[in-house]
C-alpha cells in the first residue's frame, strides 16, 4: 500500500508539473508540490483565454473601461442637446423676459420725459402727490422718477419740496437753440422782405420770450436793430402774447404798439405742432403795420418753420 500510495503521488506530481518530471523539493507553504513560496505556476498556453475583440478595439480605439456606459452616435438628423443650447422651450421663454424688460425701460422713460414736461407747465412747481396724480401712478414711483433726473440736473427740489425745472433744462435748450435758429432763417429771411421789417423767432425761456433769431430786410432804408437774446415778458409785446394765444390753441395773429419800445409796431404768430416748442414769429417796424396782410406772411412764415422743425 505505501509503495502503491508512493507511485501514484509521482504520477499525480508528473501529471501537475508542465515539464512533466517530478519535483525533489518539498511542498511550499501555500501546500503546493514541488514549489518555491511565492513562485506561481504557468498556466501553459492551454489555459490561456483571448477575449473577443470589440468593435472600437477593430476601429483602433481603446476597449471600454468596465463599468463605461457605451455611447452610440445619434442619428443622422436628430438634435443632439447642448449645455449652451436653452432648447425652443426656455429660449421663448428668455425671449420673452428680454421683451418685457425692454417695456418696462421703455414706460420708464415715457413716464420721465411726461414729469418734466407737467414740471415745465407749472410756474410754482408740483409736489410729489399732485405729480403722481397727474400721472396716475404711486408717490414712490414719482421718486424713483425724479431721482434720476435731479441728479442729471433735469429737476430740482425747492425748500418747500416742490419738484422744479433745474438748470440741466436750460443747458439742453442752448444746445439746441443754433439748430432752431438755422431751421428758422429760410423763412424769417422771406418774411423781412416781404413786409420790409425786423423778422424774429421768439422761444420761451425761464418763464420770459427770447429773441432766438433776427433778420432785417435789406431794402429799407430805416428799420429796427432788434438784439439777439433780449428778453422781455410773455404778457407783454406781440412776441410774447403770441406764444399766449397759441397756449390757448389760437393760431391767429396778435397786433401790439410801443409795449415794448415806445414807437415800434408789432405782429407776430404761434408756432404751433412743433412737441416741446413754445415759440412765435413775428415782425417789428417803426411804422404801423397793415396787420391783415402782414398777419397773413406771419401765418405763413410761422407754419413754415413748424414744418422745418417738426
Amino acid at each position: 500500500m505505501d509503495t502503491a500510495a508512493r507511485l501514484g503521488g509521482g504520477a499525480a506530481g508528473q501529471a501537475a508539473h508542465p515539464s512533466g518530471a517530478a519535483s525533489t523539493r518539498g511542498n511550499d507553504p501555500a501546500g503546493r508540490p514541488g514549489g518555491r513560496a511565492g513562485r506561481q505556476r504557468d498556466p501553459g498556453p492551454a489555459a490561456t483565454t483571448r477575449r473577443a475583440p470589440t468593435g472600437d478595439e477593430t476601429d483602433g480605439g481603446a476597449p471600454p473601461a468596465t463599468g463605461a456606459r457605451r455611447t452610440e452616435p445619434p442619428a443622422p438628423g436628430s438634435r443632439t442637446a447642448s449645455p449652451r443650447d436653452p432648447g425652443p422651450v426656455a429660449g421663448r421663454a428668455m425671449a420673452g423676459e428680454t421683451t418685457a424688460r425692454a417695456g418696462e425701460s421703455a414706460q420708464t422713460l415715457d413716464r420721465g420725459l411726461r414729469l418734466l414736461h407737467l414740471v415745465a407747465e407749472a410756474p410754482n412747481g408740483l409736489t410729489v402727490t399732485e405729480a403722481a396724480n397727474r400721472l396716475g401712478i404711486g408717490r414712490a414711483a414719482v421718486y424713483r422718477l425724479a431721482g434720476p433726473l435731479t441728479g442729471h440736473g433735469m429737476l430740482r427740489r425747492d425748500e418747500a419740496g416742490r419738484l422744479r425745472l433745474g438748470a440741466g433744462v436750460l443747458h439742453l435748450a442752448r444746445r439746441a437753440q443754433p439748430l432752431l435758429a438755422e431751421g428758422a432763417l429760410p423763412a424769417l429771411r422771406r418774411l423781412a422782405e416781404q413786409a420790409g421789417a425786423t423778422a424774429h423767432l421768439t422761444v420761451v425761456e425761464g418763464g420770459e420770450g427770447v429773441a432766438l433769431a433776427v433778420v432785417e430786410p435789406s431794402w429799407t432804408s430805416f428799420h429796427v436793430a432788434y438784439r439777439t437774446g433780449a428778453r422781455h415778458p410773455l404778457d407783454r409785446g406781440a412776441a410774447g402774447r403770441a406764444i399766449l394765444a397759441g397756449r390757448a390753441g389760437s393760431a391767429d395773429p396778435v397786433s401790439s404798439s410801443g409795449e415794448l419800445q415806445a414807437g415800434a409796431y408789432g405782429v407776430a404768430a404761434p408756432v404751433l405742432g412743433v412737441p416741446g416748442l413754445e415759440a412765435s414769429v413775428g415782425v417789428v417796424a417803426l411804422a404801423p403795420l397793415d396787420v391783415e396782410a402782414v398777419g397773413s406772411q406771419v401765418r405763413t412764415a410761422a407754419a413754415a418753420i413748424a414744418t422745418a422743425l417738426g
